[in-house]
């Protein structure tokens, strides 16, 4: 019976397996340990000699494989503290899971793994063992594990939580100056969400700014994890700012944090699309559809893409046919597909490219004040597109508001050069239109020889002649016309009517002196015309010369004409 006693003193000299060492990141005993921790030692340690094997051998009901492994789970767990007071926090965790694999209901474990995740900033794996080691200890809440999960709660931006937990937390130590000094940065954060979503809703986005950073900078400061949903906020709050660029960025710092969210690759989905880049837009919600095919965002977002796409390729192809009306049709319904609402940045730089492109069709239909209201509209969401201010340059020009359209091409010339998108045949082409507008301008101040015809700066040699018969008839003197206007329509016809001296005129030279009004030449005509020249004039109107200042021009017709002719018939 000798070996038999033995068993027994070890029985009662061993130190219960669940008493908590002084170096436990959490020295917290729990009532789930005491009955693991009163059992009997390994039998295998206490081998007796070959001729007591009978006597020495254990009673089932007294000890067995399960004391082994909750012995060896404790020395596994004393390893853990070893590590994380030498800050070796990696293997710390490590050992602390390999004491929870075979013993989970310990709930010290899980609460020093805990804090070795919280040493590591892994706060949403420490706030589940927290949770698991709380449920654990729900007969005897740990004010120390409260604590904790309290701090991870509060890392992770879930103040409702958090709040909640502290105030379990003080209920049980009133005085706990850990809890009490939580709970006041906890009610701060809570404070900044609240002005957040106040500001948001009221669509005070500059208010609405200043909060979400004051939220993310509480978070940070603690080496926390910001909630995916704050993400998501700062991307909703730059695109109602109509900030793309900053959308766009915020958009790819949440993907890569949530690369499966259905949530977030829509929304950048969303921004693309806002973006002008719609291929790429269409990727990202059909990436999202394989993770939630039902997500109905998702859905709803790639219909918008594909019908906007659609009727943009529609619209340019009806104007590159020179279906006017029809192009202007589709870009309208693809600016209605697409909308401006203020959340969406109004539209963002699609909107302005549609804008842009109606902008140009109407243009071309004459429809000046209408193309300018677009162009306005586009270069709000778009400031630095040089096709848009192509378009309101020409615009201005076409209502000689010379100085405007001279501002306009000189900021798209600007803009091209530092476009990754203008060709060089752009700039010059540019270049090209600043020096006609240029000359527009000064024009303006003299003489402007196609207002004087009543025709556009577009129009073609048979409009030219067809003006100048006009209003030659209209101003002759022999049919009661002013002299001085017959004179100027005279000269204008004598300067556009001639390529090289109206390409000269449209470049703002001075044309043989024709710009300063002088009537040098010929019996009184300007820019030294010749004889052939008027007799060709004068022969339109029956031969006859034209009596200026009561007395025939030149004292006779020309070519035979007949002086004094009533020039009742002109073949006009």
């Amino acid at each position: 019976m000798a070996n038999k006693k033995r068993t027994t003193a070890a029985k009662k000299t061993q130190q219960p397996s669940g008493t908590p060492s002084s170096s436990v990141p959490n020295g917290n005993a729990s009532p789930s340990a005491t009955p693991a921790a009163s059992t009997s030692a390994s039998p295998r340690a206490q081998s007796p000699p070959p001729d007591s094997v009978v006597e020495s051998t254990p009673d089932p009901e007294e000890t067995g494989p399960e004391e082994d492994i909750l012995t060896r789970a404790e020395k596994v767990k004393e390893q853990g503290n070893n590590a994380f007071k030498a800050k070796k926090y990696t293997e710390a965790v490590e050992l602390y899971t390999k004491a929870i694999e075979m013993n989970p209901l310990e709930p010290s474990y899980l609460t020093n793994r805990a804090a070795s995740y919280m040493a590591l900033k892994r706060f949403r794996p420490a706030m589940e063992d927290c949770q698991v080691a709380a449920s654990l200890q729900a007969e005897a809440p740990s004010a120390k594990t409260l604590l904790r999960l309290a701090k991870c709660q509060h890392a992770l931006g879930s103040s409702t939580p958090a709040l909640s937990t502290i105030r379990i937390i003080l209920s049980l130590e009133p005085k706990n100056a850990q809890a009490l000094q939580l709970q006041d940065k906890v009610k701060t954060l809570e404070g900044h969400v609240q002005n957040f979503t106040s500001a948001r809703q009221k669509k005070e986005w500059a208010l609405a700014r200043l909060a979400l950073d004051k939220c993310l900078q509480a978070i940070e400061g603690e080496g926390g994890d910001v909630p995916p949903e704050w993400r998501i906020w700062r991307v909703e709050l730059e695109l109602s700012r109509g900030n793309l660029e900053a959308a766009n960025q915020s958009a790819n710092d949440a993907l890569r944090l949530n690369a499966n969210s259905p949530d977030v690759l829509t929304l950048r989905g969303l921004v693309l699309f806002l973006s002008g880049r719609l291929p790429q837009a269409l990727q990202h919600v059909v990436s999202a559809l394989k993770y939630d095919p039902g997500h109905e965002p998702a859905q709803k977002l790639r219909k918008r893409i594909k019908e906007v796409e659609k009727l943009k390729e529609e619209g340019n192809t009806a104007f590159k046919l020179g279906k006017l009306a029809e192009a202007v049709e589709k870009y309208t319904e693809c600016l209605d597909n697409i909308g401006e609402a203020e959340e969406e940045g109004n539209g963002g730089a699609i909107r302005a490219t549609l804008l842009s492109n109606r902008a140009t069709t109407l243009l071309k239909l004459d429809k000046h004040e209408e193309a300018l209201a677009d162009t306005d509209a586009s270069l709000l969401l778009s400031p630095n597109s040089f096709k848009a201010l192509r378009t309101r340059a020409r615009i201005n020009l076409h209502l000689e508001k010379f100085d405007a359209a001279i501002a306009d091409f000189k900021s798209a010339i600007q803009q091209a050069q530092g476009d990754g998108s203008a060709l060089d045949n752009d700039v010059r082409n540019l270049k090209s239109e600043l020096k006609k507008a240029e000359a527009a301008l000064k024009r303006s101040k003299t003489k402007d020889y196609y207002k004087i015809l009543g025709v556009s700066r577009e129009c073609n040699e048979a409009d030219i002649k067809k003006a100048y018969r006009r209003e030659s008839l209209k101003h002759h003197p022999d049919k009661g016309g002013d002299e001085e206007k017959f004179k100027l329509v005279v000269e204008a016809h004598a300067v556009l009517s001639d390529p090289q001296r109206r390409e000269r005129y449209d470049m703002g030279e001075d044309e043989d002196g024709m710009n300063d009004g002088g009537m040098g030449g010929m019996g009184g005509f300007g820019g030294g015309m010749s004889a052939m020249d008027l007799e060709e004039i004068f022969a339109q109107f029956g031969g006859g010369g034209p009596r200026f200042g009561g007395g025939h021009f030149g004292g006779g017709g020309f070519g035979g004409g007949r002086r004094g002719h009533s020039h009742s018939g002109f073949p006009f």
